[in-house]
C-alpha cells in the first residue's frame, strides 16, 4: 500500500426539447443490448460516425444540449464545488461517509476527504491500491475495498495477472482507518469470482460482508460455473485479520453448469444470463435485502445474516437488460431496481431507446413475511435526451430522508445527477437535476457521475472523469431532509432514517 499526500453555468427548464434530426440515433441495436461489465481500468474512447458527431455539434450550437463540459442544472440545485482527481488517475467509483469524512473509491485506490466544510472539501489522504473497481464501505474503524480484477497477489503492489492462473487473487481488502491520515491495510479474503461490489451487514462484534460477483468461466480456477451465489464474510471488529468466508448461499439453485437463474440469450434475447449478483442493498432494521442480479431481481430475508433466504424473484425480459442496483423506500414497501443497459458504455438516454429501457423499475412489496411479493408499477428515466457521444445509464443513488415521501437522488453517468419523487410508485417524476455537457463531441469517452448520494444536507457525486462534486439542493419538497444527520452512511446498507 502506498499513501499519497497530497464553467460556465446555464440553467434550463426541466423537460425534453426537440432534438436535431439524427442526433438521437442509437449506437445500440433495436433490441435490448446485452450488458457488459462496468468500465475497465482505462477510460474508454470510441469514435462515433461523422454524421453523429455533426449532429452532436449542431445540437450544441442550437442549445438543445449543453456544450462540451458545460454545466447546467435546475433552478433548485447549486453546484457548490468540484475537486478534480489528484494522485489517483483511474476511474472514480463509489462513495461512503462517516462523520465529517467522505471516502471515494477509484480504480487505483481510494481518497479520503474532510467535508466538514462542504464548500471546501479537503483531501486528508490518498491510498494507491489498484484493483477494479474498488467498491468502498466503512464501519467503525474498518474500511472495505472490493477487488474485481485478477491480480498477482493480495497486496497493494500487485500487478494484473490472467484469471486462468490459479495463483491469481481477487476478493476483499480491509483497512484500519482509525487514523484517517494513515490508513493501514490489515486483512484480505479471497472470494470466488472476485468482488465486483459488496454490502455490509453490521453487528456489534462483527461485520458481515455480502460479496457480489459474477461471470464464471470453466477456464478460471477460482471462478467456476454456475456460481449463482454470494460469498458471506464474517469480520471480527477487534480482530479483522481473522476475517473469513462463513457461507456461500446459492441464490439461484438449479441443475447443471448453467444454474437456475435467468438463462439470458437466446431464450431471452438481449437479457444478461444470471450467474450471480451485481449488487445487494440491505435494510437491517427490517431484516430485508434486495438483490440486483444480472437477469433477476430478488427479495430476501436476512434475519440470520449468515444464511440469507430468498423470498421472491422477478424478471423483466422485455425492458431490463442487466439488473444493476436496488434501493428501498423508508417504509420498506417499495424497491427501485436499476437497469444498466449497455453496461454503462452506450448512449442509451435518447428517443430511440425510449423511456422504458435502461430505466429504473419501481416495484411495490405486497404481502407479509415469507409471502411478500415484488409487484411492478412503473419505469422512471431522466427526461433529458443525451448526445450520441454521451454514455448514459441508470446508476447508483440514495434516498433523501423526507418523512412521508419517497424521493431519491441518482447518478446517470453523463446523464448527470437526477432527483426524483416516487411517492406514487405508478407516476414517478423528476424534481431537480445537474449535468455536464458531453466530454467530447466526436467520441464516446466514459465519464459522468458513478454515484450520487445525499448526506447531511448535501449531495455528493463521484464523477468518473471530472472528480468529486458537491451539490446543494434547495426545494420545499426536500428541505426537511437537511434536519436528518447521519454519523455513517454506506448506501447499500440502508439506514432507518426515522427509527420507525
Amino acid at each position: 500500500m502506498n499513501l499519497l499526500h497530497t464553467s460556465r453555468v446555464r440553467r434550463r427548464r426541466l423537460g425534453v426539447g426537440a432534438a436535431a434530426a439524427g442526433l438521437l440515433a442509437t449506437l445500440l441495436a433495436a433490441g435490448p443490448a446485452v450488458a457488459v461489465p462496468d468500465p475497465g481500468d482505462a477510460t474508454a474512447r470510441e469514435k462515433v460516425s461523422a454524421g453523429q458527431a455533426a449532429d452532436t455539434r449542431s445540437a450544441i450550437q442550437n442549445g438543445e444540449i449543453p456544450g462540451v463540459d458545460e454545466v447546467v442544472h435546475s433552478d433548485n440545485i447549486e453546484h457548490v464545488t468540484n475537486i478534480p482527481k489528484d494522485a489517483l488517475p483511474g476511474t472514480n467509483s463509489d462513495l461512503a461517509f462517516q462523520g465529517r469524512y467522505a471516502f471515494a473509491g477509484n480504480y487505483d485506490g481510494f481518497r479520503i476527504f474532510d467535508i466538514s466544510n462542504p464548500k471546501q472539501p479537503r483531501t486528508v489522504s490518498q491510498v494507491l491500491c489498484p484493483g477494479s473497481q474498488n467498491d468502498i464501505s466503512v464501519s467503525g474503524d474498518l474500511l472495505f475495498l472490493s477487488t474485481d480484477s485478477s491480480r498477482s497477489d493480495n497486496s497493494c503492489n500487485s500487478t494484473s495477472q490472467p484469471a486462468t492462473e490459479k495463483s491469481s487473487w481477487e476478493g476483499m481488502k480491509i483497512f484500519d482507518i482509525s487514523d484517517k491520515r494513515n490508513p493501514k491495510y490489515v486483512a484480505a479474503v479471497e472470494t470466488a469470482c472476485g468482488s465486483h461490489t459488496h454490502t455490509l451487514v453490521p453487528e456489534r462484534r462483527n461485520v458481515y460482508v455480502y460479496v457480489s460477483s459474477y461471470s464464471p468461466n470453466a477456464a478460471f480456477p477460482d471462478c467456476q460455473p454456475p456460481h449463482d451465489g454470494i460469498s458471506v464474510i464474517k469480520v471480527p471488529r477487534k480482530a479483522p485479520e481473522k476475517s473469513a468466508i462463513v457461507n456461500f448461499p446459492v441464490l439461484f439453485p438449479g441443475e447443471g453448469p448453467d444454474g437456475g437463474g435467468n438463462p439470458g440469450s437466446p431464450t431471452n434475447p438481449g437479457v444478461s444470463k444470471t450467474t450471480g449478483c451485481h449488487d445487494i442493498t440491505v435494510l437491517p432494521s427490517k431484516d430485508l435485502a434486495a438483490g440486483a442480479c444480472m437477469g433477476d431481481g430478488i427479495l430476501f430475508d436476512i434475519e440470520d445474516p449468515e444464511h440469507p433466504k430468498v423470498i421472491d424473484r422477478v424478471q423483466d425480459n422485455v425492458n431490463f437488460a442487466f439488473w444493476h442496483s436496488a434501493t428501498f423506500n423508508q417504509r420498506a414497501d417499495k424497491v427501485v431496481f436499476t437497469d444498466e443497459l449497455g453496461g454503462g458504455s452506450g448512449a442509451t438516454c435518447n428517443a430511440e431507446i425510449g423511456p422504458d429501457r435502461g430505466a429504473d423499475g419501481i416495484y411495490d412489496i405486497v404481502g407479509k413475511g415469507d409471502r411478500r411479493k415484488l409487484v411492478f408499477r412503473s419505469y422512471f428515466k431522466i427526461p433529458r435526451h443525451q448526445a450520441d457521444t454521451e454514455n448514459c445509464v441508470a446508476h447508483n443513488g440514495s434516498l433523501i430522508p423526507v418523512k412521508g415521501r419517497d424521493i431519491m437522488v441518482q447518478a446517470w453517468y453523463q446523464g448527470g445527477v437526477s432527483v426524483w419523487d416516487f411517492t406514487n410508485s405508478s407516476r414517478p417524476k423528476e424534481i431537480a437535476y445537474f449535468e455536464r455537457g458531453p466530454l467530447s463531441a466526436t467520441t464516446i469517452s466514459t465519464g459522468g457521475s458513478w454515484s450520487a448520494y445525499y448526506y447531511n444536507g448535501y449531495i455528493y457525486s463521484n464523477d468518473m472523469a471530472k472528480g468529486f462534486d458537491v451539490l446543494k439542493l434547495s426545494d420545499r419538497r426536500t428541505d426537511a431532509g437537511k434536519k436528518v444527520r447521519m454519523h455513517e452512511l454506506n448506501v447499500q446498507t440502508q439506514p432507518d432514517y426515522f427509527d420507525d
